[in-house]
Protein backbone atom coordinates (compact mmCIF):
# COMPACT_ATOMS: atom_id res chain seq x y z
CA UNK A 1 0.00 0.00 0.00
CA UNK A 2 1.35 3.45 -0.96
CA UNK A 3 1.13 5.50 2.22
CA UNK A 4 1.99 9.18 1.94
CA UNK A 5 4.90 9.45 4.36
CA UNK A 6 6.74 12.70 4.99
CA UNK A 7 9.66 13.35 2.65
CA UNK A 8 12.06 13.32 5.62
CA UNK A 9 11.40 9.59 6.10
CA UNK A 10 13.57 8.91 3.04
CA UNK A 11 16.55 10.13 5.06
CA UNK A 12 15.88 7.99 8.12
CA UNK A 13 17.63 4.63 8.20
CA UNK A 14 17.88 2.00 10.89
CA UNK A 15 20.72 2.73 13.30
CA UNK A 16 23.62 0.34 12.82
CA UNK A 17 24.26 0.50 16.55
CA UNK A 18 20.67 -0.33 17.48
CA UNK A 19 20.61 -3.20 15.00
CA UNK A 20 23.78 -4.64 16.53
CA UNK A 21 22.34 -4.17 20.02
CA UNK A 22 19.55 -6.59 19.09
CA UNK A 23 22.25 -9.25 19.00
CA UNK A 24 23.03 -8.69 22.66
CA UNK A 25 19.73 -10.38 23.47
CA UNK A 26 21.43 -13.61 22.41
CA UNK A 27 23.48 -14.81 25.40
CA UNK A 28 26.08 -16.52 23.20
CA UNK A 29 27.07 -13.26 21.48
CA UNK A 30 30.07 -11.31 22.80
CA UNK A 31 29.15 -7.76 21.87
CA UNK A 32 31.60 -4.90 21.52
CA UNK A 33 28.87 -2.89 19.81
CA UNK A 34 26.90 -0.30 21.77
CA UNK A 35 28.45 2.03 24.33
CA UNK A 36 26.74 0.22 27.17
CA UNK A 37 27.80 0.61 30.81
CA UNK A 38 28.62 -2.51 32.81
CA UNK A 39 25.20 -3.62 34.02
CA UNK A 40 26.61 -5.78 36.81
CA UNK A 41 27.58 -2.54 38.57
CA UNK A 42 24.16 -0.89 38.44
CA UNK A 43 23.17 0.20 41.99
CA UNK A 44 20.11 -2.04 42.24
CA UNK A 45 19.94 -2.39 46.04
CA UNK A 46 20.54 1.32 46.53
CA UNK A 47 17.81 2.14 44.03
CA UNK A 48 15.35 -0.04 45.92
CA UNK A 49 16.00 2.03 49.03
CA UNK A 50 15.95 5.30 47.09
CA UNK A 51 12.66 4.51 45.35
CA UNK A 52 10.94 3.65 48.63
CA UNK A 53 12.15 6.88 50.23
CA UNK A 54 11.00 8.98 47.27
CA UNK A 55 7.54 7.41 47.34
CA UNK A 56 7.25 7.77 51.12
CA UNK A 57 8.48 11.38 51.22
CA UNK A 58 7.19 12.79 47.94
CA UNK A 59 5.09 10.08 46.30
CA UNK A 60 2.24 12.21 45.02
CA UNK A 61 4.49 14.68 43.22
CA UNK A 62 6.75 11.89 42.00
CA UNK A 63 3.77 10.34 40.20
CA UNK A 64 2.30 13.65 38.98
CA UNK A 65 3.09 15.87 36.01
CA UNK A 66 5.97 18.24 36.63
CA UNK A 67 7.55 21.33 35.03
CA UNK A 68 8.95 20.91 31.54
CA UNK A 69 12.48 21.98 32.50
CA UNK A 70 12.64 19.38 35.28
CA UNK A 71 13.01 18.85 39.02
CA UNK A 72 14.89 21.85 40.34
CA UNK A 73 16.97 20.17 43.09
CA UNK A 74 18.44 17.80 40.51
CA UNK A 75 19.06 20.63 38.06
CA UNK A 76 20.97 22.41 40.82
CA UNK A 77 23.15 19.34 41.28
CA UNK A 78 23.86 19.31 37.54
CA UNK A 79 24.93 22.97 37.76
CA UNK A 80 27.39 22.08 40.53
CA UNK A 81 28.90 19.26 38.49
CA UNK A 82 29.22 21.43 35.38
CA UNK A 83 31.12 23.97 37.45
CA UNK A 84 33.88 21.37 37.84
CA UNK A 85 34.66 21.61 34.11
CA UNK A 86 34.67 25.39 34.11
CA UNK A 87 31.06 26.18 33.23
CA UNK A 88 30.40 29.12 35.54
CA UNK A 89 27.75 31.80 35.82
CA UNK A 90 24.84 29.44 35.22
CA UNK A 91 21.91 28.48 37.42
CA UNK A 92 19.27 25.76 37.39
CA UNK A 93 17.33 28.01 35.01
CA UNK A 94 19.97 27.22 32.36
CA UNK A 95 19.28 23.46 32.52
CA UNK A 96 16.51 21.49 30.84
CA UNK A 97 16.16 17.74 31.31
CA UNK A 98 15.68 15.54 28.26
CA UNK A 99 15.02 11.84 27.67
CA UNK A 100 18.71 11.05 27.43
CA UNK A 101 21.12 13.27 25.55
CA UNK A 102 19.89 11.64 22.33
CA UNK A 103 16.71 13.67 22.68
CA UNK A 104 18.89 16.75 23.09
CA UNK A 105 20.41 15.96 19.69
CA UNK A 106 16.98 15.61 18.11
CA UNK A 107 15.85 18.89 19.70
CA UNK A 108 18.97 20.64 18.41
CA UNK A 109 17.95 19.69 14.90
CA UNK A 110 14.36 20.81 15.46
CA UNK A 111 15.44 24.15 16.90
CA UNK A 112 18.02 25.07 14.26
CA UNK A 113 17.80 23.06 11.02
CA UNK A 114 15.76 23.90 7.94
CA UNK A 115 15.98 21.68 4.83
CA UNK A 116 19.23 22.36 3.01
CA UNK A 117 21.03 23.89 6.00
CA UNK A 118 24.57 22.82 6.82
CA UNK A 119 25.79 21.08 9.98
CA UNK A 120 29.55 20.99 10.51
CA UNK A 121 30.84 17.95 12.37
CA UNK A 122 34.02 16.01 13.01
CA UNK A 123 35.16 13.31 10.58
CA UNK A 124 34.13 10.73 11.71
CA UNK A 125 31.26 11.66 14.06
CA UNK A 126 28.68 10.03 16.31
CA UNK A 127 26.24 7.94 14.27
CA UNK A 128 23.30 8.75 16.56
CA UNK A 129 23.79 12.46 15.96
CA UNK A 130 24.18 12.01 12.20
CA UNK A 131 20.87 10.13 12.07
CA UNK A 132 19.11 12.66 14.30
CA UNK A 133 20.23 15.63 12.19
CA UNK A 134 19.76 13.91 8.84
CA UNK A 135 16.05 13.46 9.57
CA UNK A 136 15.64 17.24 9.21
CA UNK A 137 17.18 17.22 5.71
CA UNK A 138 20.46 18.96 6.41
CA UNK A 139 23.79 18.65 4.62
CA UNK A 140 26.98 17.71 6.43
CA UNK A 141 30.40 19.26 6.12
CA UNK A 142 32.76 16.96 8.01
CA UNK A 143 36.13 18.31 9.13
CA UNK A 144 39.16 16.04 9.66
CA UNK A 145 40.79 15.75 13.08
CA UNK A 146 44.29 15.26 14.36
CA UNK A 147 45.19 14.28 17.93
CA UNK A 148 44.17 17.73 19.23
CA UNK A 149 40.75 17.89 17.64
CA UNK A 150 39.15 19.38 14.56
CA UNK A 151 41.55 21.14 12.15
CA UNK A 152 40.84 24.83 12.65
CA UNK A 153 42.01 26.03 9.22
CA UNK A 154 39.62 23.67 7.47
CA UNK A 155 36.84 24.61 9.87
CA UNK A 156 37.28 28.30 9.05
CA UNK A 157 37.31 27.53 5.32
CA UNK A 158 33.99 25.71 5.75
CA UNK A 159 32.48 28.60 7.70
CA UNK A 160 33.56 31.01 4.96
CA UNK A 161 32.23 28.79 2.19
CA UNK A 162 28.86 27.88 3.69
CA UNK A 163 26.83 30.85 4.96
CA UNK A 164 23.94 28.60 5.96
CA UNK A 165 25.83 26.70 8.68
CA UNK A 166 23.38 26.33 11.56
CA UNK A 167 25.72 24.82 14.10
CA UNK A 168 29.03 23.05 14.66
CA UNK A 169 28.58 19.68 16.35
CA UNK A 170 31.51 18.42 18.43
CA UNK A 171 32.30 15.74 21.01
CA UNK A 172 35.42 17.21 22.65
CA UNK A 173 36.10 14.56 25.30
CA UNK A 174 36.78 10.94 24.28
CA UNK A 175 35.01 11.46 21.00
CA UNK A 176 32.55 8.87 19.77
CA UNK A 177 33.77 6.94 17.80
CA UNK A 178 37.51 7.73 17.78
CA UNK A 179 38.10 8.37 21.50
CA UNK A 180 40.10 11.52 20.69
CA UNK A 181 40.00 14.57 22.96
CA UNK A 182 40.40 18.19 21.96
CA UNK A 183 43.24 20.26 23.36
CA UNK A 184 42.35 23.29 25.47
CA UNK A 185 43.70 25.61 22.78
CA UNK A 186 41.49 24.08 20.07
CA UNK A 187 38.46 24.50 22.31
CA UNK A 188 39.23 28.20 22.66
CA UNK A 189 39.78 28.55 18.93
CA UNK A 190 36.48 26.83 18.21
CA UNK A 191 34.55 29.37 20.27
CA UNK A 192 36.49 32.24 18.68
CA UNK A 193 35.54 31.04 15.19
CA UNK A 194 31.91 30.54 16.21
CA UNK A 195 31.86 34.12 17.51
CA UNK A 196 33.51 35.42 14.34
CA UNK A 197 31.08 33.68 11.98
CA UNK A 198 28.03 33.94 14.25
CA UNK A 199 27.19 30.26 14.52
CA UNK A 200 26.10 27.97 17.34
CA UNK A 201 28.17 25.14 18.82
CA UNK A 202 26.49 21.96 20.06
CA UNK A 203 28.88 20.38 22.56
CA UNK A 204 27.92 16.75 23.14
CA UNK A 205 29.82 15.55 26.21
CA UNK A 206 28.49 12.31 27.74
CA UNK A 207 31.89 10.82 28.68
CA UNK A 208 33.85 13.62 30.32
CA UNK A 209 33.67 12.10 33.82
CA UNK A 210 35.05 8.74 32.63
CA UNK A 211 38.73 9.70 32.41
CA UNK A 212 41.40 7.02 32.90
CA UNK A 213 44.56 9.10 32.42
CA UNK A 214 45.66 12.68 31.80
CA UNK A 215 44.27 15.93 33.17
CA UNK A 216 40.64 17.04 32.73
CA UNK A 217 40.04 19.70 30.10
CA UNK A 218 37.63 22.64 30.50
CA UNK A 219 34.39 22.28 28.58
CA UNK A 220 34.03 24.16 25.32
CA UNK A 221 31.15 25.99 26.97
CA UNK A 222 33.52 27.29 29.65
CA UNK A 223 34.94 29.64 26.97
CA UNK A 224 31.48 30.78 25.84
CA UNK A 225 31.08 34.55 26.18
CA UNK A 226 28.05 35.01 23.90
CA UNK A 227 25.71 32.17 24.97
CA UNK A 228 26.23 30.36 21.67
CA UNK A 229 27.37 26.99 23.08
CA UNK A 230 24.71 24.37 23.82
CA UNK A 231 26.04 21.71 26.21
CA UNK A 232 24.47 18.24 26.17
CA UNK A 233 25.08 15.94 29.12
CA UNK A 234 23.64 12.75 30.58
CA UNK A 235 23.52 10.39 33.54
CA UNK A 236 23.43 7.41 31.17
CA UNK A 237 27.15 6.66 31.13
CA UNK A 238 27.89 7.31 34.81
CA UNK A 239 24.71 6.06 36.46
CA UNK A 240 22.16 4.03 34.47
CA UNK A 241 21.08 4.52 30.84
CA UNK A 242 17.67 2.95 31.33
CA UNK A 243 16.58 5.92 33.44
CA UNK A 244 16.91 8.15 30.35
CA UNK A 245 17.88 11.41 32.03
CA UNK A 246 20.03 13.81 30.02
CA UNK A 247 20.17 17.57 29.93
CA UNK A 248 20.64 20.66 27.82
CA UNK A 249 22.59 23.57 29.33
CA UNK A 250 22.31 26.83 27.39
CA UNK A 251 21.63 30.54 27.62
CA UNK A 252 18.04 31.61 28.16
CA UNK A 253 17.29 32.65 24.57
CA UNK A 254 18.29 29.28 23.15
CA UNK A 255 17.03 27.19 26.07
CA UNK A 256 13.56 28.72 25.77
CA UNK A 257 13.35 27.25 22.26
CA UNK A 258 14.33 23.80 23.55
CA UNK A 259 11.70 24.14 26.27
CA UNK A 260 9.00 24.79 23.67
CA UNK A 261 10.12 21.77 21.65
CA UNK A 262 10.08 19.63 24.80
CA UNK A 263 6.52 20.70 25.57
CA UNK A 264 5.43 19.59 22.12
CA UNK A 265 7.37 16.32 22.22
CA UNK A 266 6.54 14.74 25.58
CA UNK A 267 5.86 17.57 28.09
CA UNK A 268 8.63 16.50 30.52
CA UNK A 269 10.91 13.66 31.52
CA UNK A 270 9.84 11.07 34.08
CA UNK A 271 9.01 12.75 37.43
CA UNK A 272 9.82 9.66 39.50
CA UNK A 273 13.15 9.03 37.79
CA UNK A 274 14.35 12.58 38.37
CA UNK A 275 13.63 12.26 42.07
CA UNK A 276 15.26 8.84 42.23
CA UNK A 277 18.55 10.18 40.87
CA UNK A 278 18.34 13.24 43.11
CA UNK A 279 17.71 11.13 46.22
CA UNK A 280 20.53 8.76 45.28
CA UNK A 281 22.91 11.73 45.11
CA UNK A 282 21.71 12.86 48.54
CA UNK A 283 22.18 9.43 50.15
CA UNK A 284 25.19 8.08 48.26
CA UNK A 285 28.41 9.31 46.72
CA UNK A 286 28.07 9.38 42.93
CA UNK A 287 31.71 10.45 42.57
CA UNK A 288 32.83 7.35 44.44
CA UNK A 289 30.70 5.19 42.16
CA UNK A 290 32.25 6.82 39.09
CA UNK A 291 35.73 6.27 40.52
CA UNK A 292 34.97 2.55 40.89
CA UNK A 293 33.67 2.37 37.33
CA UNK A 294 36.81 4.07 36.05
CA UNK A 295 38.99 1.35 37.60
CA UNK A 296 36.88 -1.40 36.02
CA UNK A 297 36.79 0.24 32.60
CA UNK A 298 40.51 1.07 32.66
CA UNK A 299 41.34 -2.61 33.19
CA UNK A 300 38.94 -3.72 30.46
CA UNK A 301 40.42 -1.20 28.04
CA UNK A 302 43.92 -2.47 28.71
CA UNK A 303 42.87 -6.10 28.31
CA UNK A 304 41.25 -5.32 24.96
CA UNK A 305 44.28 -3.37 23.70
CA UNK A 306 46.70 -6.14 24.65
CA UNK A 307 44.54 -8.83 23.08
CA UNK A 308 44.16 -6.82 19.86
CA UNK A 309 47.93 -6.43 19.65
CA UNK A 310 48.26 -10.17 20.12
CA UNK A 311 45.54 -11.31 17.70
CA UNK A 312 45.22 -8.61 15.00
CA UNK A 313 47.61 -8.02 12.09
CA UNK A 314 50.59 -5.77 12.84
CA UNK A 315 49.37 -3.10 10.39
CA UNK A 316 46.25 -2.46 12.51
CA UNK A 317 46.25 0.92 14.27
CA UNK A 318 44.50 1.21 17.64
CA UNK A 319 43.59 4.60 19.06
CA UNK A 320 43.94 4.23 22.84
CA UNK A 321 41.73 6.92 24.36
CA UNK A 322 42.33 8.52 27.77
CA UNK A 323 38.72 7.85 28.69
CA UNK A 324 35.25 7.03 27.41
CA UNK A 325 33.99 3.63 26.35
CA UNK A 326 35.55 2.93 22.96
CA UNK A 327 38.60 1.87 21.01
CA UNK A 328 38.82 3.05 17.41
CA UNK A 329 40.62 0.65 15.11
CA UNK A 330 41.98 1.28 11.61
CA UNK A 331 42.56 -1.88 9.57
CA UNK A 332 44.60 -2.13 6.36
CA UNK A 333 42.88 -0.38 3.44
CA UNK A 334 41.86 -3.62 1.75
CA UNK A 335 39.79 -4.76 4.74
CA UNK A 336 36.16 -3.63 4.61
CA UNK A 337 34.79 -3.97 8.14
CA UNK A 338 31.18 -4.04 6.92
CA UNK A 339 31.96 -7.02 4.71
CA UNK A 340 33.96 -8.60 7.54
CA UNK A 341 31.03 -8.34 9.94
CA UNK A 342 29.14 -11.50 8.82
CA UNK A 343 32.28 -13.62 9.27
CA UNK A 344 32.73 -12.26 12.79
CA UNK A 345 29.05 -12.75 13.61
CA UNK A 346 29.42 -16.41 12.64
CA UNK A 347 31.80 -16.60 15.59
CA UNK A 348 29.21 -14.88 17.84
CA UNK A 349 31.12 -11.62 18.14
CA UNK A 350 29.78 -8.16 17.29
CA UNK A 351 31.31 -4.73 16.77
CA UNK A 352 30.35 -1.56 14.88
CA UNK A 353 31.78 -1.03 11.38
CA UNK A 354 33.22 2.45 10.94
CA UNK A 355 31.62 3.56 7.66
CA UNK A 356 28.28 4.74 9.18
CA UNK A 357 30.19 7.30 11.28
CA UNK A 358 31.21 9.15 8.10
CA UNK A 359 28.22 11.22 6.91
CA UNK A 360 29.76 11.84 3.49
CA UNK A 361 31.30 8.40 2.96
CA UNK A 362 34.61 6.78 3.80
CA UNK A 363 36.00 4.81 6.72
CA UNK A 364 35.32 1.37 5.23
CA UNK A 365 38.46 -0.01 6.89
CA UNK A 366 37.63 1.27 10.39
CA UNK A 367 35.63 -0.10 13.32
CA UNK A 368 34.55 0.86 16.81
CA UNK A 369 34.85 -1.49 19.78
CA UNK A 370 33.25 -0.89 23.17
CA UNK A 371 35.09 -2.47 26.10
CA UNK A 372 32.81 -1.36 28.94
CA UNK A 373 30.07 -3.99 28.99
CA UNK A 374 32.08 -7.20 28.71
CA UNK A 375 34.06 -8.84 31.55
CA UNK A 376 37.76 -9.39 30.90
CA UNK A 377 37.52 -13.08 30.05
CA UNK A 378 34.87 -12.37 27.38
CA UNK A 379 36.96 -9.55 25.95
CA UNK A 380 39.87 -11.97 25.55
CA UNK A 381 37.65 -14.62 23.98
CA UNK A 382 35.84 -12.20 21.66
CA UNK A 383 38.98 -10.53 20.32
CA UNK A 384 40.59 -13.94 19.87
CA UNK A 385 37.63 -15.07 17.75
CA UNK A 386 37.77 -11.90 15.68
CA UNK A 387 41.48 -12.40 15.13
CA UNK A 388 40.66 -15.85 13.74
CA UNK A 389 38.11 -14.31 11.38
CA UNK A 390 40.70 -11.80 10.16
CA UNK A 391 43.20 -14.59 9.48
CA UNK A 392 40.55 -16.49 7.50
CA UNK A 393 39.78 -13.36 5.47
CA UNK A 394 43.45 -12.63 4.78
Amino acid sequence: MAFKFATRMKNIKASTIREVLKLTERPEVISFGGGMPAEEFFPIDEMKEVTLKVLEEDGQKALQYGPTDGYRPLREKVVERLGRIGIKGITADNVLFTSGSQQGLDFSAKVFIDPGDVVICERPSYLGAINAFKAYECKFVDIPMDDEGMLMDQLEDALKTHPNVKFIYVIPDFQNPTGKSWSTERRKQLVELANKYNTVIVEDNPYYELRYSGEPKPAVKSFDTEDRVVFLGTFSKTFAPGLRIGWVCAGSEILNKYNLIKQGADLQVNSLTQRQINKYMELYDLDSRIKDLIEVYRRRREVMVQQMKKCFPEEVKINIADGGLFLWVEFPEHINTTELMPKVLEKNVAYIPGAPFYPNGGGENTARFSFSAMPEEKIIEGITRMGEALKELL
